[in-house]
């Protein structure tokens, strides 16, 4: 694969409710209850320029803006939403939540258009009416230099948060993912890493203040919120509890130099023997130093960044990791905010470019994830690599493999609902690529045997999964008397959260009790 099809790919993996309502999910503005509806938003001074319904012209455009799969992009195969939301202010939010319970309309929350699954702007049940409150016109982001402190909104994406840290405060960063057009929202809310998880943990490991529009309508920060649901948001998955409207998060320091490098290895230059040695260095080599994997068919990148210069790197992996043969060559020597882009965009982007929103793939993906606790055997890669050469007659496919250790893995697991940390080697995100219909089904049976044949090998009881890799093949909520199921959300839930769960359904059940926030794997709410 060229290194263009391949920084192609690359970017096109970050393309990463108070009573049952039985009327009709696909209704039309004409229907008294939508009527109702939407006259009760401008009622509460929502300005109609801001409320797309299903016969404007501008609905769809808007509907399609942010989906980044393209195989959502049919519209007719999924529930849509009875209008569109293009919140401007917290009001707006509290606006569409009281007037969606008195018509019985749920509300669903988009902010970057990243959700693996579309859950933020479809539904999957036909008989589940909606709104969806898009939140990229709320995208402030407010440093304080002086505290090491900023207030970011939750339709801010990644690469607009990082970008306004470094303007305003050049040797201070923050912990959360690679991919600058991630929306703040979902990534906070389902717990959030990247190159720094090792040195400074999760995104959510930092966030020390929210506010939140609960299932009422009621604006709330952490003091009125409670331990319990201040807790809950900080990694229990989005759209469950509430629309979170801000985030109060603790910067992090970073040096004036870190080094990024890419060593790439073919299978017939070793590289399974190197990834199979790599399961057992990278979780134990020291918090500064982050060296993840990027698998294809026919090479392996090891991919990492540095927090320091190539002099102070270069005797630590000849030490530690010699196997790699990294040499001076490889060294690339840049601030934090300049390896945003090199990563992501590759050498020739810039810092402006972290601030582009767009990144629609052109392909369809699928993507699946699994924890690893223990080393998988080479004679088991070798496996692997044969299967992943078996898809290139179809489609395409990446693993991306983050170590874990560290700052990451200290962490108690239940100090916040991401579970995934002591004992944790590394985390597999599985991408599936391919163009067509035909393509798709071939594909996508591909990646149902692959995940099947990886089961003996990763983590049991329960084979864990990472909440932002949002997957429902896993399991789909199951609504009994108007209420999702806890035992039916446990099938899903438990591989995310694992024993978390358990808490996050008791205070799904004291903030929502009529489980008005709920989509195909929002959290059930558990009665004591």
């Amino acid at each position: 694969m060229s290194s263009f099809k391949t920084l192609l790919l690359f970017i096109i993996f970050c393309i990463f409710s108070s009573c049952y309502i039985p009327s009709p999910a696909i209704a039309s503005d004409h229907d008294p209850s939508s009527k109702g509806f939407i006259h009760c938003l401008t009622k509460k001074s929502i300005p109609p320029w801001l409320i797309h319904k299903r016969s404007s012209s501008s609905y769809t455009p808007i509907l399609k803006s942010s989906i980044r799969n393209p195989k959502f992009l049919n519209t007719t195969a999924s529930t849509t939403p009875l209008c569109i939301v293009m919140a401007k202010k917290t009001s707006h939010i509290q606006a569409a939540v009281v007037c969606g319970r008195q018509h019985r309309v749920r509300v669903r929350a988009r902010s970057g258009g990243h959700d693996y699954e579309g859950l933020s702007y479809r539904a999957e049940g036909r008989l589940e009416r909606f709104t969806v409150v898009d939140l990229s016109g709320m995208r402030s982001v407010r440093v304080d230099a002086a505290r090491g402190t900023a207030w970011v909104q939750s339709g801010a994406t990644l690469g607009e948060l990082y970008h306004a840290i470094w303007s305003s405060a050049p040797r201070l960063g923050f912990a959360a993912g690679v991919c600058p057009t991630v929306g703040v929202g979902g990534h906070f809310s389902g717990g959030g890493f990247g190159m720094l998880q090792r040195k400074y943990g999760l995104a959510v490991d930092h966030v020390v203040n929210a506010t939140l529009v609960d299932a009422r309508g009621d604006l709330l920060g952490r003091d009125a919120m409670g331990e319990d649901l201040f807790w809950a948001i900080r990694g229990g998955g989005g759209g469950s509890f509430g629309i979170v409207v801000s985030w109060h998060i603790k910067l992090v320091p970073v040096p004036p130099t870190v080094t990024v490098f890419d060593v790439v290895r073919t299978p017939e230059r070793g590289a399974i023997d190197v990834l199979t040695k790599w399961q057992e260095i990278a979780p134990r080599l020291p918090d500064d130093i982050m060296v993840r994997v990027i698998a294809e068919p026919r090479r392996v990148t090891f991919e990492a960044m540095y927090l320091g210069t190539c002099d102070e790197l270069l005797p630590l992996m000849h030490h530690r990791f010699p196997d790699l043969a990294m040499t001076r060559a490889d060294c690339n020597e840049m601030t934090w905010i300049e390896s945003i882009p090199y990563i992501h965009l590759g050498s020739n982007a810039t810092v402006a470019d972290i601030l582009n929103r767009s990144s629609i793939s052109r392909v369809n993906t699928k993507n699946r994830s699994d924890y690893v606790r223990h080393p998988i055997p080479k004679s088991i890669w070798k496996k692997i690599f044969a299967k992943l050469q078996q898809l290139t007659n179809f489609g395409e496919v990446q693993l991306f493999i983050d170590p874990y250790g560290a700052k990451i893995s200290r962490i108690h697991e239940s100090a916040t609902p991401f579970p995934h940390r002591e004992g944790v080697l590394y985390n597999i995100q599985y991408i599936t690529y391919w163009n067509g219909d035909a393509n798709g089904t071939l594909a996508l049976k591909w990646s149902r045997d692959l995940y099947k044949f990886m089961e003996p090998y990763v983590s049991k009881n329960p084979r864990e999964a990472y909440a932002n890799y949002r997957d429902l093949d896993l399991g789909r909520n199951k609504v009994v008397n108007g209420i999702s199921s806890y035992h039916h959300g446990k099938v899903w839930g438990e591989k995310y959260f694992r024993a978390n769960f358990e808490r996050l359904a008791k205070v799904k059940a004291m903030v929502d009790p009529d489980d008005y926030f709920r989509n195909e794997q929002s959290i059930p709410p558990l009665f004591e």
